[in-house]
Protein backbone atom coordinates (compact mmCIF):
# COMPACT_ATOMS: atom_id res chain seq x y z
CA UNK A 1 0.00 0.00 0.00
CA UNK A 2 1.73 3.43 -1.21
CA UNK A 3 0.42 6.38 0.91
CA UNK A 4 1.84 9.86 1.62
CA UNK A 5 1.67 14.00 0.65
CA UNK A 6 1.56 15.29 -2.22
CA UNK A 7 5.03 15.69 -3.23
CA UNK A 8 6.25 12.15 -1.91
CA UNK A 9 4.34 8.57 -1.86
CA UNK A 10 5.65 6.32 0.26
CA UNK A 11 5.52 2.30 0.15
CA UNK A 12 4.98 0.55 2.86
CA UNK A 13 3.99 2.94 5.33
CA UNK A 14 5.40 0.38 7.83
CA UNK A 15 8.88 -0.79 8.39
CA UNK A 16 8.69 -4.38 9.15
CA UNK A 17 11.68 -6.36 10.43
CA UNK A 18 11.83 -10.24 10.47
CA UNK A 19 12.84 -10.25 14.05
CA UNK A 20 16.07 -12.51 14.99
CA UNK A 21 18.65 -12.47 18.14
CA UNK A 22 22.14 -10.85 17.26
CA UNK A 23 20.95 -10.26 13.46
CA UNK A 24 21.26 -7.37 11.36
CA UNK A 25 17.89 -7.02 9.54
CA UNK A 26 17.38 -4.94 6.66
CA UNK A 27 13.93 -3.50 5.00
CA UNK A 28 13.20 -1.17 2.24
CA UNK A 29 10.59 1.43 1.27
CA UNK A 30 10.32 3.15 -2.14
CA UNK A 31 9.42 6.70 -2.29
CA UNK A 32 8.07 8.45 -5.71
CA UNK A 33 8.11 11.83 -7.01
CA UNK A 34 4.62 12.37 -8.14
CA UNK A 35 5.37 15.87 -9.25
CA UNK A 36 7.35 17.60 -12.18
CA UNK A 37 9.50 19.49 -9.55
CA UNK A 38 12.25 17.75 -7.84
CA UNK A 39 11.92 16.85 -4.71
CA UNK A 40 14.31 16.50 -1.58
CA UNK A 41 13.89 13.79 1.60
CA UNK A 42 15.09 13.60 4.62
CA UNK A 43 14.32 10.37 7.07
CA UNK A 44 14.80 10.75 10.76
CA UNK A 45 14.10 8.27 13.78
CA UNK A 46 13.39 8.00 17.04
CA UNK A 47 16.36 5.58 17.69
CA UNK A 48 19.44 6.72 15.85
CA UNK A 49 21.65 4.61 17.30
CA UNK A 50 19.87 1.65 16.26
CA UNK A 51 19.25 2.03 12.72
CA UNK A 52 21.31 2.62 9.87
CA UNK A 53 19.45 4.28 6.88
CA UNK A 54 20.79 4.30 3.30
CA UNK A 55 20.10 7.11 1.95
CA UNK A 56 19.21 9.17 4.79
CA UNK A 57 19.01 11.93 2.31
CA UNK A 58 18.49 12.54 -1.19
CA UNK A 59 16.68 14.17 -4.33
CA UNK A 60 14.15 12.69 -6.25
CA UNK A 61 13.56 13.78 -9.90
CA UNK A 62 10.66 14.57 -11.11
CA UNK A 63 8.02 10.93 -11.35
CA UNK A 64 10.91 8.88 -10.59
CA UNK A 65 11.64 6.74 -7.64
CA UNK A 66 13.79 6.03 -4.81
CA UNK A 67 14.98 3.34 -2.73
CA UNK A 68 15.94 3.60 1.04
CA UNK A 69 17.29 0.82 2.65
CA UNK A 70 16.54 0.78 6.62
CA UNK A 71 19.11 -1.82 8.70
CA UNK A 72 18.24 -2.39 12.48
CA UNK A 73 21.47 -3.41 14.46
CA UNK A 74 22.06 -6.85 15.75
CA UNK A 75 19.96 -6.90 19.12
CA UNK A 76 21.06 -8.74 22.02
CA UNK A 77 17.31 -9.60 23.55
CA UNK A 78 13.96 -9.41 21.96
CA UNK A 79 11.72 -6.50 23.67
CA UNK A 80 8.71 -7.45 25.75
CA UNK A 81 5.83 -8.47 23.84
CA UNK A 82 7.77 -8.14 20.49
CA UNK A 83 6.55 -4.89 20.22
CA UNK A 84 8.76 -1.73 18.81
CA UNK A 85 8.12 1.46 20.27
CA UNK A 86 10.14 2.66 17.25
CA UNK A 87 8.94 5.66 14.68
CA UNK A 88 10.63 6.91 11.79
CA UNK A 89 10.24 10.56 9.91
CA UNK A 90 10.03 11.18 6.35
CA UNK A 91 10.81 14.68 5.86
CA UNK A 92 10.44 15.94 2.01
CA UNK A 93 10.61 19.77 0.82
CA UNK A 94 10.93 20.99 -2.97
CA UNK A 95 13.89 22.00 -4.00
CA UNK A 96 13.27 25.21 -5.50
CA UNK A 97 14.55 28.72 -5.67
CA UNK A 98 18.19 28.70 -3.99
CA UNK A 99 17.94 25.37 -3.73
CA UNK A 100 17.02 24.35 -7.36
CA UNK A 101 18.91 21.77 -9.15
CA UNK A 102 20.43 21.30 -5.57
CA UNK A 103 22.46 17.48 -5.57
CA UNK A 104 22.06 15.33 -2.13
CA UNK A 105 25.63 16.56 -0.70
CA UNK A 106 24.30 20.61 -1.02
CA UNK A 107 20.87 19.51 0.64
CA UNK A 108 20.04 21.64 4.41
CA UNK A 109 17.91 21.54 7.54
CA UNK A 110 16.71 24.80 5.99
CA UNK A 111 15.42 23.15 3.03
CA UNK A 112 12.99 21.43 5.85
CA UNK A 113 12.46 24.14 7.89
CA UNK A 114 8.78 25.43 7.54
CA UNK A 115 9.53 28.91 9.20
CA UNK A 116 10.83 29.78 5.90
CA UNK A 117 7.93 29.59 4.18
CA UNK A 118 9.08 26.52 2.15
CA UNK A 119 6.27 23.86 1.05
CA UNK A 120 7.42 20.74 4.00
CA UNK A 121 5.55 17.33 4.27
CA UNK A 122 5.93 15.26 6.96
CA UNK A 123 5.50 11.03 6.96
CA UNK A 124 5.22 9.43 9.94
CA UNK A 125 6.41 5.50 9.80
CA UNK A 126 5.74 2.67 12.14
CA UNK A 127 8.03 -0.21 13.08
CA UNK A 128 7.01 -3.59 13.87
CA UNK A 129 8.50 -7.18 14.66
CA UNK A 130 7.26 -10.30 12.52
CA UNK A 131 8.14 -13.85 12.55
CA UNK A 132 11.29 -14.31 10.10
CA UNK A 133 10.26 -16.95 7.21
CA UNK A 134 10.56 -20.22 7.48
CA UNK A 135 11.54 -22.92 4.32
CA UNK A 136 8.71 -24.77 3.60
CA UNK A 137 8.23 -28.32 4.99
CA UNK A 138 7.03 -31.14 3.77
CA UNK A 139 3.52 -31.93 4.29
CA UNK A 140 2.87 -35.53 5.64
CA UNK A 141 -0.09 -37.72 4.43
CA UNK A 142 -3.15 -37.55 7.09
CA UNK A 143 -1.95 -34.14 8.54
CA UNK A 144 -3.24 -30.36 7.55
CA UNK A 145 -1.87 -29.34 4.56
CA UNK A 146 -3.03 -25.48 5.57
CA UNK A 147 -1.41 -23.85 8.31
CA UNK A 148 -2.60 -20.22 9.62
CA UNK A 149 0.17 -17.46 9.66
CA UNK A 150 1.77 -15.87 12.20
CA UNK A 151 0.66 -12.86 12.33
CA UNK A 152 2.81 -9.79 12.92
CA UNK A 153 3.41 -7.79 16.08
CA UNK A 154 3.14 -4.05 15.38
CA UNK A 155 2.50 -1.30 18.52
CA UNK A 156 -1.19 -0.05 18.89
CA UNK A 157 -1.96 3.02 17.71
CA UNK A 158 -2.35 5.77 20.11
CA UNK A 159 -3.53 9.38 19.96
CA UNK A 160 -1.17 11.93 19.38
CA UNK A 161 -1.16 15.25 21.25
CA UNK A 162 2.13 17.00 20.43
CA UNK A 163 2.48 19.65 18.30
CA UNK A 164 4.24 19.70 14.73
CA UNK A 165 7.22 21.01 16.37
CA UNK A 166 7.49 18.70 19.21
CA UNK A 167 7.00 15.86 17.01
CA UNK A 168 10.06 16.89 14.80
CA UNK A 169 12.20 17.12 17.67
CA UNK A 170 11.66 13.50 18.77
CA UNK A 171 12.98 12.27 15.55
CA UNK A 172 16.90 12.50 14.89
CA UNK A 173 18.43 11.79 11.75
CA UNK A 174 19.88 8.29 11.16
CA UNK A 175 23.83 7.45 10.45
CA UNK A 176 24.22 5.97 7.01
CA UNK A 177 26.85 3.95 8.03
CA UNK A 178 27.00 1.41 11.08
CA UNK A 179 30.13 1.81 14.08
CA UNK A 180 31.48 -1.55 12.24
CA UNK A 181 31.76 -0.32 9.05
CA UNK A 182 33.30 3.18 10.12
CA UNK A 183 35.30 1.10 12.53
CA UNK A 184 36.83 -0.58 9.45
CA UNK A 185 36.98 2.72 7.47
CA UNK A 186 39.07 4.38 10.12
CA UNK A 187 41.42 1.15 10.17
CA UNK A 188 42.23 1.01 6.42
CA UNK A 189 42.81 4.74 6.46
CA UNK A 190 45.61 4.35 9.01
CA UNK A 191 46.60 1.16 7.30
CA UNK A 192 46.52 3.30 3.52
CA UNK A 193 48.32 6.19 5.53
CA UNK A 194 51.03 4.00 7.13
CA UNK A 195 51.66 2.49 4.14
CA UNK A 196 52.19 5.50 2.33
CA UNK A 197 54.51 7.24 5.08
CA UNK A 198 56.66 4.08 4.55
CA UNK A 199 57.08 4.43 0.80
CA UNK A 200 57.83 7.94 1.22
CA UNK A 201 60.81 6.64 3.49
CA UNK A 202 62.10 3.75 1.36
CA UNK A 203 62.46 6.71 -1.62
CA UNK A 204 64.37 8.46 0.41
CA UNK A 205 66.37 5.90 1.98
CA UNK A 206 67.34 4.56 -2.17
CA UNK A 207 67.94 8.25 -3.04
CA UNK A 208 70.62 8.56 -0.01
CA UNK A 209 72.35 5.43 -0.97
CA UNK A 210 72.20 6.39 -4.71
CA UNK A 211 74.06 9.44 -3.92
CA UNK A 212 76.43 7.80 -0.96
CA UNK A 213 77.36 5.28 -4.19
CA UNK A 214 77.96 8.13 -6.58
CA UNK A 215 80.40 9.43 -4.00
CA UNK A 216 82.60 6.65 -3.13
CA UNK A 217 82.82 4.62 -6.99
CA UNK A 218 86.63 5.91 -6.87
CA UNK A 219 87.09 5.03 -3.11
CA UNK A 220 85.84 1.45 -3.73
CA UNK A 221 87.88 0.44 -6.78
CA UNK A 222 91.27 1.74 -4.31
CA UNK A 223 89.61 -0.21 -1.36
CA UNK A 224 89.56 -3.28 -3.33
CA UNK A 225 93.23 -3.09 -4.47
CA UNK A 226 94.31 -2.56 -0.86
CA UNK A 227 92.40 -5.24 0.29
CA UNK A 228 94.00 -7.40 -2.20
CA UNK A 229 96.96 -6.68 -1.25
CA UNK A 230 96.60 -7.26 2.72
CA UNK A 231 95.24 -10.71 2.07
CA UNK A 232 98.45 -11.53 -0.60
CA UNK A 233 100.79 -10.35 1.98
CA UNK A 234 99.40 -12.51 4.56
CA UNK A 235 99.29 -15.52 2.65
CA UNK A 236 102.51 -15.28 1.86
CA UNK A 237 103.73 -14.70 5.30
CA UNK A 238 101.99 -18.10 6.26
CA UNK A 239 103.85 -19.94 3.56
CA UNK A 240 106.80 -18.78 4.36
CA UNK A 241 105.98 -20.14 8.23
CA UNK A 242 105.01 -23.45 6.87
Amino acid sequence: MSTGGELLSVDPQELQFPFELKKQISCSMQLANKTGNHVAFKVKTTNPKKYCVRPNTGIVSPHSKCDVVVTMQAQKEAPPDMQCKDKFLLQSAVASGEFEGASAKEITPEMFSKESGNQVEECKLRVSYVAPRQPPSPVREGSEEGTSPRASVSENGTANTLDSNTVSRAYVEPEENTPEVRALISKLSEEKNSAIQQNKRLHQELELLKRESKRSRGGISLMYVILFGLVGILLGYLIKKT
